[in-house]
């Protein structure tokens, strides 16, 4: 897995939500001592030109769109990383934004978290299928700052990766890390066995399980690791509201993973937090 982040791309919609991703954009692209930023949006000229062809002329929409978007993020970008505005038309948002991340070499994709800000929708959650980077999506208005880590696992093998990068970006931001597990009582076995039975085997088990994972993760022994119950809410449920309630700065997750009693990181869960409207930053290791 890739933990040096040298290219970073950032979908910009011509929202609100610009203006935090090019803040967030230059206070982590200076941190990680990346190399170049690239600014990128999509003009679906087709849409344009169907409602407004004889308004627009011969006025060359993407030259002007171009224009007020180097401005932009000339006035926000307050980081000493270089960076470029790219401009394209292409029905496909997408698969244009999977093609530049495999064009530039980009490590890490900054998106804005679409349910909390009403922008042209830019971005949905088929880019965590398709692009072959890191991505992170970042809620309206949240501050440049990384003081407090959260690392989501299940203990699988894949949830390792979001320890490697966690700790990157912690050293990087002399921020503390905290891993975080949640798990469900399996309720296939409710009808057979009684609550206050089945409870602390469970319990016991997930504890056990922990304990012997953390051990094998290089450079974890800092870390802590905070086991909650998921009782009646679903995993992004408890992950929103824990993460809101200890002033998350930032959690860290794989793409993927698997477990018998927590189903975080399994493809469908990490769509879910991807789409839930949290008040972090999210990064999705890939």
């Amino acid at each position: 897995m890739k933990t040096d982040i040298k290219n970073i791309l950032v979908a910009l919609d011509l929202s609100e939500m610009d203006d935090t991703l090019i803040s967030y954009a230059a206070f982590l692209s200076d941190t990680l001592h990346a190399d170049k930023v690239y600014f990128v949006h999509n003009i679906k000229k087709y849409e344009i030109g169907e409602l407004f062809e004889d308004e627009l002329g011969d006025i060359n929409i993407e030259e002007s769109i171009g224009e007020e978007l180097n401005e932009k993020v000339a006035a926000g970008f307050k980081g000493h990383t270089e960076w470029e505005v790219l401009i394209s038309n292409d029905p496909y948002t997408e698969s244009l934004i999977a093609y530049i991340v495999n064009k530039y070499a980009i490590h890490l994709t900054l998106v804005g978290s679409k349910n909390r800000v009403k922008g042209t929708g830019v971005v949905s959650s088929k880019l965590l299928r398709m692009l072959r980077c890191h991505i992170l999506t970042i809620p309206k208005n949240t501050t440049p700052k990384v003081e407090n880590i959260w690392i989501g696992t299940d203990f699988s093998n894949a949830s390792r990766r979001g320890f490697v990068m966690a700790q990157v970006v912690g050293k990087a931001m002399s921020a503390p890390i905290k891993a975080i597990h949640i798990y469900n009582i399996p309720l296939q076995f409710a009808p057979y066995l009684p609550k206050e039975t089945l409870v602390p085997v469970v319990e016991k088990h997930t504890t056990e399980k922990g304990r012997k994972f953390m051990k094998k993760i290089p450079g974890a022994d800092h870390i802590p690791l905070e086991i909650v119950p998921g009782r009646s809410s679903s995993i992004t449920e408890n992950l929103a509201e824990h993460g809101k309630k200890e002033r998350t700065d930032l959690l860290f997750i794989s793409d993927k993973g698997g477990n018998t009693f927590s189903s975080l990181l399994v493809g469908s869960v990490a769509e879910e937090l991807f789409n839930e409207d949290l008040h972090f930053p999210l990064w999705v290791c890939k």
